[in-house]
């Protein structure tokens, strides 16, 4: 694959994945509701997923035969940590304040963090630096993202 395409299968990609945010918070936010329990709502969603990625992980590489654990560290490992929180924030929080709003914010924090992450290069991330340009885009995209969020969910 070359540059331009994969760059543009990667995009598309990216693309897919986010339009599946706010159908994973509208779904899991109704399904929150409908058993009473935003939290057994997250732990059915977080137990389907596992069971695709096993799937998925069995398909295409097999059990791995080693794990290097003693040479990671510790720190990488607290991904499931944000994953968790975003769960339960977005089956609670969408269906008191709208799909929209909810993944809205969700967008602006994104926007804000990779800023961050990128320009220090944290976590072994390749760095890009904060330029006039990227606040520039950064402060659009936050306008955009407010000017799409309604403050109180239509009854």
């Amino acid at each position: 694959m070359t540059g331009m395409s994969s760059s543009f299968t990667y995009a598309l990609i990216m693309l897919f994945a986010g339009l599946g945010i706010p159908i994973m918070a509208a779904l899991n936010g109704s399904l929150g509701g409908k058993l009473q329990s935003p939290v057994l709502a997250a732990t059915i969603l977080f137990a389907v997923g596992l069971a695709i990625s096993l799937c998925v992980l069995l398909l295409t590489e097999g059990l791995p035969q080693d794990i290097p654990l003693k040479s990671t560290p510790w720190y990488l490992f607290c991904g499931g940590i944000f994953v968790i929180f975003y769960v339960l924030a977005i089956t609670w929080v969408a269906p008191r304040f709208g799909v929209a709003n909810a993944v809205s914010f969700v967008l602006l924090g994104q926007l804000v963090a990779m800023t961050v992450i990128d320009h220090y290069g944290f976590i072994g991330v390749p760095q890009y630096s904060i330029t006039g340009q990227r606040i520039l885009g950064l402060l659009f995209m936050a306008v955009g993202v407010l000017m799409v969020v309604n403050r109180a969910p239509s009854t």
